[in-house]
């Protein structure tokens, strides 16, 4: 036993020896070349040691945004209770407005606190619109504790960014914008806001993920981070490590930990100069409606085997896409040389360039490749925008059908005139599960159009490998979809 522990202890120091005598590029990572040189290797950027000076840097530019609206209402009141008051019920409302009246008016005010950061040394601040929306004051507060009344220079609820200014009495030290694109997953950034009113409160974390879709819009591009952000914090600068900010800290998950969401600042710096000059953001339009590619799809397209595209569904009369040439059918696969994958992100990137460029859009047509040069229009309310719409690999059919006339469209408010109407579809059927819904009306059937029963039964009669093809018009836009029959699918 002795004899063990002298061998262990010395075997301790020989390694402790060799330890000392190593040089420092083995025991720290430097690479060494066969000639002996160091190698340059990049170094391994661990937490930072602090992120005070950070926070000293950034602090003078965010603001706390209080907000009042004002609500009017007219009506009799009970001057105790309200509904439940037991007074009520003893004297009798009449009671009550003979002595207070019958429309005495009251105001309630609604109280919100937000954060914001400052872009300009003129006043400009950036913050969320829903910090401001609907306000009837806006008073923001800066690190010195002055105050000073904002007004709203502009806003867009769809990206949720609006940008209001203050008259201060001096230059006001403004942040530096920086680069969301280079941003990276698992990069330090740094939140700052005012957290349930606390001021100037600081949080650190990573970036979790990039081009988030959380449902609030149709132009959802967020930066996830678990940096914490808790209410109050709706408008404050989320800050790189070289003090650039790189989003606006603008959602929460109620039910979740560490999942925070942040606006792109890229995104904001675009639209921007637009709520300086205008107060609101013109958007691109193509003027199609379109869906994400399924396998079947892709199979029925002409796509090759992994090739992304988004399907064009419709294309709206007189539009620049219909001027440019692009058809229904066709798979949009490139738009301004940039390659597109989900009807979301060619949404996104259409909205995002200027009203009148010239871009030229690649698709797929028949299994060929064609460029179309599309000049792009200009966004309207009226006219939905590249509405995506997406359909369930089909699994079996179980649905039925009716011919559609002019008598029967015009009494189920129908926008199409001819065509097959869908009566009713089964629950967890092939159809039910490829999208198809009652009062959908087929139009085409693997290409061909269909206006009466003997030509939609005549198009079901021929087999169809990988299912069938309905192109199917709902509401003011148009859906394809695949049905595989019940016996293919067992195939």
């Amino acid at each position: 036993m002795k004899k063990s522990l002298r061998f262990m202890v010395a075997g301790l120091a020989i390694t402790l020896v060799l330890v000392w005598a190593m040089p420092a590029h083995a025991l720290f990572g430097f690479g060494k070349s066969e000639k002996g040189e160091t190698a340059k290797t990049a170094p391994v950027k661990m937490i930072p040691a602090s992120f005070a000076d950070l926070a000293k840097k950034i602090n003078p530019s965010v603001v706390n945004i209080s907000t009042t609206k004002i609500f009017k209402t007219r009506g009799f009141h009970h001057p105790f209770m309200g509904e439940n008051d037991p007074f009520k019920y003893f004297f009798g409302d009449d009671f009550f407005k003979k002595f207070f009246g019958n429309k005495m008016p009251r105001e309630f005010k609604q109280r919100s606190l937000g954060s914001g950061f400052i872009i300009d040394p003129d006043g400009y601040i950036l913050t969320n619109n829903h910090v401001v929306a609907k306000a009837d004051k806006i008073v923001v507060k800066l690190e010195d504790g002055k105050e000073y009344k904002a007004k709203i220079v502009g806003t867009d609820p769809k990206t949720d960014v609006a940008l209001i200014k203050i008259k201060a009495d001096k230059p006001l030290k403004a942040v530096t914008l920086g680069d969301s694109d280079k941003i990276r997953v698992g990069d330090w950034v740094v939140a700052i806001g005012n957290p349930f009113g606390l001021s100037h409160t600081v949080t650190a974390g990573i970036i979790s993920a990039k081009g988030r879709v959380i449902g609030s819009g149709p132009y959802d591009d967020f930066l996830q981070t678990d940096a914490s952000i808790n209410p109050g914090n709706s408008g404050g600068p989320l800050i790189a490590l070289d003090g650039t900010v790189i989003g606006i800290n603008t959602a929460i998950i109620a039910t979740g930990q560490g999942i925070g969401f942040a606006i792109p600042i890229n995104m904001a710096k675009k639209i921007v100069p637009q709520l300086k000059k205008t107060g609101h953001v013109i958007r691109g339009w193509l003027g199609v409606y379109i869906q994400d590619i399924t396998p079947e799809l892709a199979k029925k397209f002409g796509l090759k085997e992994g090739q992304k595209g988004v399907l064009v569904s419709k294309v709206f009369d007189d539009s620049p896409a219909d001027k440019a040439g692009i058809e229904q059918g066709d798979v949009i696969v490139k738009f301004d040389g940039k390659a597109v994958h989900s009807s979301h992100e060619l949404a996104l990137v259409v909205s995002q360039t200027q009203v009148g460029k010239k871009v030229d859009v690649e698709v797929v047509r028949d299994g060929k490749t064609l460029v179309k040069t599309v000049k792009v229009g200009k966004r309207s309310e009226k006219i939905a925008e590249a509405e995506t719409e997406t359909s369930k690999a089909p699994e079996e059919m179980g649905f039925e059908v009716q011919e559609l006339t002019p008598e029967l469209a015009k009494r189920l408010g129908l926008k199409v005139k001819k065509g097959i109407l869908v009566v009713s579809v089964e629950q967890d059927s092939p159809a039910y599960d490829a999208g198809l819904r009652k009062n959908d009306v087929i139009v085409e059937v693997n290409r061909k159009k269909v206006t009466s029963l003997e030509a939609f039964e005549a198009a079901l009669s021929k087999k169809s490998e990988g299912g069938y093809l309905f192109l199917i018009r709902r509401g003011d836009g148009a859906l394809y979809i695949v049905v595989k029959p019940e016996k293919d699918e067992e195939k």
